[in-house]
């Protein structure tokens, strides 16, 4: 059976919740080792929706760090917090899966139609190893989706994940790919590729600040109706 739809789920507030302390603290290990920074004079900037090196391009220029440095060191910054949350993860990440997420991700993954993917902002060797120790990496499968190792730019993340779930050569087609997620960044990176969105209030954000989405749902429960409604 050819699969009908592609769907992108985001990771921190969609999947998993409260699951970020051990990301953010290896995100800042790696900004110590690389530029030599304090702890203390790491700040804070907002994170939800962005992707890693985006947070740490604005910890950094807050911490007065030039420009040009940022850019010269982003492959050894990816590479440090990689290794530091490799060290910092909680062996099991099961109790941070949304309620009943899982049942619906083990649903869809069961669908011949259906191809599951992530686009979020985590580097992809930390979004593996979360999910994974969350009990959800086996219905996610390698070489698909679009990471923040992939782009800085949010916002180019669906259409990575699209040419990777290519058929015959061509991008898998945007009016058959939803991206799921719970900010109002999800929503833009939808818009910018010209794709539909689901929208979920168990992150940060409320049903007023996610109207922009095509369907907004309070849990997993709604996403799987919301998902129905628009023809998956």
């Amino acid at each position: 059976m050819a699969v009908d739809h592609l769907l992108l789920f985001d990771i921190d507030g969609t999947l998993l919740l409260r699951a970020a302390a051990a990301h953010r603290d290896a995100l800042h290990a790696a900004l110590v080792k690389v530029h030599g920074l304090a702890p203390e004079a790491i700040g804070e900037v907002p994170t939800a929706g962005r992707t890693d090196l985006e947070i740490a391009r604005h910890l950094l220029l807050d911490a007065d760090v030039p420009p040009d440095r940022i850019d010269a060191c982003a492959d050894d910054v990816r590479q440090a917090a990689c290794e530091a949350y490799a060290h910092l993860c909680e062996p099991d990440l099961s109790h941070t899966v949304a309620p009943g997420m899982r049942e619906l991700v083990a649903q869809l993954a069961g669908r011949e139609d259906v191809c599951l993917a992530l686009v979020t902002g985590n580097l992809e060797p930390i979004a593996r190893l979360k999910l994974s120790r969350a009990g959800l990496g086996e219905f996610f499968p390698p070489r698909q989706g679009g990471f923040g190792s992939d782009d800085e730019d949010r916002t180019q993340l669906p259409a990575v994940a699209r040419e990777r779930a290519a058929r015959d050569g061509q991008p898998f087609p945007r009016e058959r790919t939803i991206v799921i997620g719970d900010t109002p960044l999800d929503i833009l990176c939808a818009r910018a590729d010209g794709v539909r969105c689901v929208a979920v209030t168990t992150g940060s954000y409320g049903a007023g600040e996610l109207a922009g989405a095509d369907a907004v749902a309070a849990d997993a429960q709604g996403v799987g109706d919301a998902l129905s409604d628009l023809g998956v």
